[in-house]
């Protein structure tokens, strides 16, 4: 009885040996597969070499998307404003996603050497948070921030971006 105990046992663990390793060459082949599909973005550049404003607002807001942002918009504000050229708005689903939308624009145009000149709301409730490249700057509001703030009234007659896949 103990032989066939301790048979059962040395089967028991074989086939969950198995099921194991099975398990790992799946996790191994969604990992390779989620490799595969990395998210990139590219922006144009001018003649000087600058990058193209409206070509960065758009890849932002394919950042922002690609990281579940609600309610993107893109305004040409330039004739509005001399501060910037483009604003892209963003809500997110709570304060943690605000801070986590901010880390991933950052994150992937860095990857592409666009560095932000300036991030304001770090370190407070990240309720609000401000990105500035320059010609283009990034809001990433909650929604109570968006909508008490209401910047896509303010500047509802500039001119709005559609951004395709």
């Amino acid at each position: 009885t103990i032989s066939s105990v301790y048979i059962n046992t040395l089967s028991s663990l074989r086939n969950l040996s198995r099921d194991k390793i099975k398990i790992n060459f799946l996790n191994i082949e969604r990992k390779t597969k989620m490799e595969n599909t990395q998210f990139s973005v590219t922006v144009e550049k001018d003649e000087q070499g600058f990058e193209n404003s409206l070509s960065l607002a758009k890849a932002i807001y394919k950042v922002l998307d690609h990281k579940n942002g609600e309610d993107l918009a893109v305004m040409r504000v330039g004739d509005k404003i001399d501060l910037t050229d483009y604003f892209v708005l963003c809500t997110a689903q709570s304060n943690t996603h605000v801070k986590a939308l901010t880390d991933e624009v950052e994150y992937q145009l860095e990857k592409i050497e666009i560095k932000t000149d300036r991030v304001e709301g770090r370190g407070s409730d990240n309720s609000w948070m401000v990105m500035d490249y320059g010609r283009v700057i990034v809001h990433i509001f909650s929604r109570e921030m968006r909508e008490f703030y209401n910047l896509d009234k303010l500047y509802s007659d500039t001119e709005q971006i559609k951004v395709e896949d």
